[in-house]
C-alpha cells in the first residue's frame, strides 16, 4: 500500500533539503570560480555556473612543488598513521570488552574522563618534546593515535560478538591473541571501515599538529600549505599576467586548491557509507 505523505513528512524534506543546498552550495561556488576565466571571477559574474571555461587554475596549483609534496606527506601521515590508530583501538576495545578483565571498570572510567578533561595544547607539546616526536613523522601520528569515542564504540561492537565463536576458538587451541586476529578481525570489517575513516578523515583534515610539531617546510601536509595558500594569499609569489594574458586572480586559485585538497577525501566516502550504520550502531542494541 502506497503510503500518504503528511505535513511532518513534508516539513522534513524541507528541512533536510534547505541543509543539503546550504552544504552543496560553497562547493559548487568554489567549483565555478576555479573553472572560470580571469575576467569573470574578476568582474564577479560568476554564482553557480562557470564562465569561460579554463583549467588556467589547476594547472598553476599542480606545477607548484608545494602542493605535491604537500599530497605525499598527507598521504604518508593518513596512511600510517591510520594503520597505527586501528590496530592500537581494536587492541585496546578487544580487551576492554571482556567482562572477566582485571580492573576493567577503573580502567574504562579512566578513559571516559578523558573525554572531558585534557592536559591541554602545551602540556602535551611538552610530553611529545620530551619524547623526541619533534619534527618527525612520529609526532604527526601518535599524539592523536586512539580517540575515546572510537575506543568505546569498538569496544560495543566487540562485546556484540557471540560467545560460541571465541570458545570454539579456544577449543581449536588458540590464544587470545590467535582469536582476535583470525576470528574477531576477520568479522569486523564494518567497524575497522567506519572508524578508519574517522581516523583518516581526521587526519587528512588535521593542521593544528603539524603547525606545532613540524619546523621542517619539506615535511609539512597538504593542509598546512594550504592554510598558507588562503591567508596569506601567496601561491606562485606574483599576481597579474603571468603567461600571455593569462591573469592569476587569487580567488581562483584559493578555490582550485581547497578543491584539489578536499575531493579526494570526498570520493572516499561513497565507497565505505554502506558500512556506517552497520559498523557503528551495531552491538548498541541488545535482544
Amino acid at each position: 500500500m502506497k503510503q500518504k505523505w503528511n505535513w511532518f513528512d513534508a516539513l522534513n524534506a524541507v528541512i533536510l533539503s534547505g541543509i543539503v543546498v546550504a552544504c552543496l552550495y560553497p562547493f559548487v561556488y568554489m567549483l565555478a570560480v576555479s573553472l572560470s576565466d580571469s575576467a569573470a571571477i574578476a568582474s564577479g559574474e560568476v554564482w553557480l555556473w562557470p564562465k569561460g571555461f579554463n583549467l588556467d587554475m589547476y594547472q598553476y596549483v599542480f606545477e607548484d612543488g608545494r602542493v605535491l609534496k604537500g599530497y605525499k606527506n598527507t598521504l604518508i601521515y593518513v596512511i600510517l598513521g591510520t594503520a597505527i590508530s586501528l590496530m592500537v583501538t581494536a587492541l585496546g576495545a578487544y580487551t576492554l570488552s571482556k567482562s572477566k578483565m582485571v580492573l576493567g571498570k577503573p580502567i574504562l572510567m579512566m578513559i571516559v574522563f578523558t573525554m572531558f578533561f585534557n592536559g591541554g595544547m602545551i602540556p602535551t607539546f611538552l610530553v611529545v618534546k620530551e619524547l623526541g616526536f619533534v619534527n618527525t613523522i612520529w609526532g604527526m601520528v601518535l599524539p592523536g593515535a586512539v580517540g575515546t569515542w572510537n575506543l568505546l564504540i569498538m569496544r560495543t561492537f566487540f562485546m556484540g560478538m557471540p560467545q560460541e565463536l571465541e570458545e570454539s576458538g579456544k577449543i581449536d587451541g588458540l590464544s587470545e591473541i590467535g582469536i582476535f586476529f583470525r576470528i574477531v578481525l576477520p568479522l569486523s570489517k564494518p567497524v575497522l571501515a567506519t572508524i578508519g575513516l574517522y581516523y583518516a578523515v581526521g587526519m587528512w583534515n588535521n593542521f593544528m599538529g603539524p603547525l606545532l610539531y613540524l619546523r621542517d617546510a619539506d615535511m609539512q601536509p597538504l593542509q598546512v600549505i594550504l592554510r598558507n595558500i588562503v591567508l596569506s594569499g601567496q601561491f606562485t609569489g606574483t599576481e597579474g599576467p603571468v603567461v600571455g594574458d593569462i591573469v592569476v586572480i587569487e580567488d581562483g586559485l584559493k578555490f582550485a586548491t581547497i578543491m584539489v585538497s578536499t575531493l579526494p577525501i570526498l570520493l572516499v566516502y561513497p565507497f565505505i557509507q554502506k558500512y556506517f550504520v552497520k559498523g557503528a550502531l551495531i552491538g548498541s542494541v541488545k535482544g
